[in-house]
């Protein structure tokens, strides 16, 4: 039937606003019936264009009625349309489920199309009309459950042409692009377009460095879809109202240096924080989510956080299984992969609300380098010039601290320490207030209320102490303090802080904690700055301990340090950073490692371990003789194989041989003949899931390797395993990249 599908797309928007129609009838039916309706402003709701109340439900009734008959009508036309269009092509009312291995799912899927085409309009977007042919056409031309059917149209199915050369990627002079690009209307967006304004000169300047380091290398220009789920609407947007007020803005300082780091190297950039638009960009059909996007993905990457994950799969349906290798996931606090991995998590006890995505662990992208199983993206603090370094040192005050802080509640309970504090060091607070100051703040302490981010810098370059009460945890402002010749003190957290024994962490996807569970621990408010930085810039002690408290104060105040930024936080180390996974990182191609042979026939051994022993005999190495694959990321050069002691992690266990572990090796380690290399005997080897294998068990000989590969982790341990350990170097100041990696 010529013109079909406009037919039945004017005949559904009338359904539409008939079935809107009846809703306005029925409120207003609610209205008539309440008090308060009879109470309105006449002026804004006028009662005269109304029939007295006494008839007014009869007329709402006879339009409902007349909505229905319509309805009904309108119902009828457009199933004749539907059926009418099953003569086209001449086979359409003929169709059976074919029967094909290759296409198990096949018949079960139409039946379920049968009972439930209508549960969602996007199954008629796609031309779906109750038919068994549609149900056919769809399932193997939108999904792809059911063999293509023989008589239809193949030109859709001809090679498609190559792909045209890629743009190759340029290294961007003027920030004023990306500022209008990320637009206006939120709070959030200015801060973010200000911290960008603010840092612009640097983030110039370290551009062109990376660009002569990388010496003219071809670069492909990604297209790439920024989404920031938890600015939008539908996730609630609690950060835009509280940016004024003292709210935490990590995360979005964070997202603001993502968003400069990518257009900077020169990547094709569209920035979403509505729902709407991330619809729009994607090419969601109209429905409830459950049909694949409408033309193939637009995008090479994807950057977004939970909120924005979980929209995504709510939206896409089948193609969000089919893109999910392209996404990335800014995710503060990190997920590992016993939260990650759906099946397991559910079986062990590590089902939370944030995890099991089942994505690969290195997607998800930190604030901080918590486990090396997920990559490390990080944020930048300003860098100093040396008059600046010179001025601050020289302008120093000694006996001014400046508490960590911007919210009261995290003051209240710290008269203690702010007493003792007290006697050698005015200090400075920058809790916000609107009229009246907080009583939680004592009055010996001078509130400057919510600073500007220059003041704030400012008044961190006079003090000689920044002090920190706890929370929150693992920010931005420990590093920038630290960055202006501050000291930072913290409380040491005994026991550490984890989901098991704290509020904030429940629910995250991450156990933190050495335990038994086999986390890492949160031993203090900031471990980054405790573990990675530590004296003289950084001192952690017992709060409750009042003489180590005392004493590290009246220390501080005698210690002279200079201004220090590590590496990775400056402008240069992050774009650095972000060049390489971008360069690297493949999730959608890389090959899997080898699954367990399925029988013990000669022809499925492995391969032979490419590994061998160290010249000190204490670790594996990848041996001379064994081949490389140069397109590998990491090479495989900087791998070395260590066993762990009972009680420690992969992550330390590598740390102590001043390395970094290396998940994406774990492949190269689960096989038997690793064991025999490393001069482990084995009475028994089996495959299992377990995210602490490949392990031995060397009360009993038992040797124990990894079967599912999501769950290669350097988290955890467990006193009754020694683990096998990847390890890799790492660049001085760049603990996300080996030697070799950029």
């Amino acid at each position: 039937v010529m013109g079909a599908l406009e037919s039945r797309g004017v005949l559904r928007r009338m359904s539409d606003m008939l079935e809107m129609l009846m809703k306005r009838m029925d409120i207003l039916a609610r209205l008539e019936n309440s008090t308060d309706f009879h109470k309105g402003d006449e002026a804004r709701f006028p009662l005269d264009r109304f029939q007295p109340a006494a008839g007014l439900m009869e007329r709402i009734q006879a339009i409902a009625q007349n909505v229905s008959d319509i309805a009904i009508k309108v119902d009828q036309i457009l199933r004749n349309s539907l059926l009418n269009g099953k003569v086209v092509e001449g086979r359409r009312d003929q169709c059976e489920v074919p029967r094909d291995p290759k296409y198990p799912d096949c018949a079960g899927k139409v039946e379920w199309m049968r009972a439930r085409w209508t549960s969602d309009p996007c199954y008629a977007f796609f031309g779906v009309d109750g038919t068994e042919c549609s149900f056919l056409i769809y399932l193997s031309e939108v999904e792809w459950f059911c063999p293509p059917l023989p008589w239809r149209n193949r030109t859709a199915a001809l090679p498609s042409p190559p792909p045209l050369p890629r743009v190759q990627a340029a290294f961007q002079s003027d920030l004023a692009p990306l500022l209008e690009l990320i637009g206006t209307g939120k709070e959030s967006l200015s801060f973010m377009k200000k911290r960008i304004r603010h840092l612009a000169q640097q983030w110039l300047r370290a551009a062109r460095r990376l660009e002569q380091k990388l010496k003219g290398r071809q670069r492909d220009q990604k297209h790439i879809l920024i989404h920031i789920g938890f600015l939008t609407e539908e996730s609630g947007d609690v950060f835009s109202p509280r940016v004024l007020k003292g709210g935490p803005l990590g995360e979005m300082v964070q997202w603001a240096d993502i968003l400069a780091a990518l257009f900077l190297l020169g990547h094709s950039l569209r920035v979403t924080v509505s729902l709407k638009d991330l619809q729009s960009h994607l090419g969601v059909p109209p429905g409830r989510g459950n049909c694949p996007l409408t033309s193939p993905l637009p995008f090479d990457l994807i950057y977004t956080d939970y909120h924005g994950l979980q929209q995504m799969k709510q939206h896409m349906g089948l193609s969000f299984k089919k893109y999910r290798c392209r996404v990335r996931v800014i995710d503060t606090f990190g997920t590992e992969p016993a939260y990650n991995h759906e099946e397991y998590a559910t079986l062990r006890g590590y089902r939370t609300n944030w995890g099991y995505w089942n994505l690969q662990p290195t997607q998800f992208m930190t604030m901080f380098p918590h486990t090396p199983d997920n990559s490390f993206m990080g944020f930048v603090s300003e860098e100093l010039n040396k008059t600046e370094r010179q001025f601050i040192k020289s302008n120093k005050v000694s006996s001014m601290a400046v508490v960590y802080g911007k919210e009261a509640s995290i003051w209240k309970g710290k008269e203690k320490f702010l007493a003792i504090l007290n006697k050698y060091m005015e200090i400075h607070g920058t809790v916000y207030y609107e009229t009246q100051r907080p009583p939680e703040v004592p009055a010996f302490v001078k509130n400057h209320g919510l600073l500007p981010q220059h003041e704030f810098q400012q008044l961190l370059r006079k003090a000689k102490l920044f002090i920190g009460f706890g929370f929150p945890y693992e920010g931005p402002a420990p590093l920038e303090a630290i960055a202006n010749g501050c000291v930072f003190l913290q409380a040491r957290f005994n026991p550490p802080h984890s989901s098991l024994n704290h509020e904030f962490f429940r629910g995250k996807p991450t156990s933190r904690e050495a335990s038994l569970a086999g986390g890492e621990r949160v031993s203090s408010q900031h471990p980054y700055a405790e573990d990675f930085i530590g004296k003289p810039h950084v001192w952690t002690v017992d709060y409750n301990n009042s003489e180590e408290f005392e004493a590290a104060i009246k220390t501080i105040m005698r210690t002279q340090v200079d201004p220090y930024l590590p590496y990775e936080y400056t402008c240069e180390g992050m774009l650095e950073r972000i060049h390489a996974y971008i360069q690297h990182q493949d999730f959608c191609t890389a090959s899997s490692p080898p699954l367990p042979p399925k029988a013990k026939s000669p022809a499925m051994q492995s391969p032979p371990s490419p590994l061998a022993m160290s010249a000190n005999a204490t670790h594996l190495v990848w041996s001379p003789s064994a081949s490389r694959d140069p397109r590998a990321w990491p090479p495989v050069d900087s791998l070395q194989v260590w066993v762990s002691e009972t009680r420690h992690s992969c992550t330390e266990t590598c740390r102590r041989h001043g390395r970094v572990c290396e998940p994406t090796f774990f492949r190269f380690l689960n096989k038997k003949e690793v064991f025999l290399q490393l001069s482990i005997a084995c009475d028994s080897t089996e495959y299992e899931m377990n995210h602490l294998y490949p392990a031995v068990a060397e009360n009993v000989h038992e040797c124990y390797l990894q079967k599912e590969p999501l769950l290669f982790s350097c988290a955890g341990y467990n006193t009754k395993y020694r683990r096998l350990c990847p390890c890799r170097d790492y660049r001085k100041g760049q603990v996300a990249l080996c030697r070799d990696c950029l």
